[in-house]
């Protein structure tokens, strides 16, 4: 499977453990593009979900996870289950 991921151009989230913020599941799940690796999340509550998807880029999965945790934290404190509309 590997193979046909490179040969597709699709690659595998380097995720991180997730954690819970004012009764949200955060879990980070940064995909790596190139060399680099792309801010993504999973923001979960009651059976609702969103998926963070951002254009920041950084040289690690770690960085990458970290980034995605205080930007969900940002989004649920600014919107909370307002995310889920729409």
């Amino acid at each position: 499977m590997p193979f046909l991921s490179k040969l597709f151009g699709k690659s595998e989230p380097a995720g991180a453990p997730s954690e819970t913020h004012k009764g949200f599941t955060i879990t980070p799940q940064s995909v790596k593009e190139g060399g680099q690796y792309r801010l993504t999340a999973l923001i979960e509550k009651d059976g609702k979900s969103h998926e963070l998807i951002r254009a920041d880029h950084f040289a690690s999965a770690d960085e990458a996870n970290a980034a995605a945790l205080t930007k969900a934290r940002m989004l649920i404190d600014q919107i909370g289950d307002g995310l889920f509309r729409g």
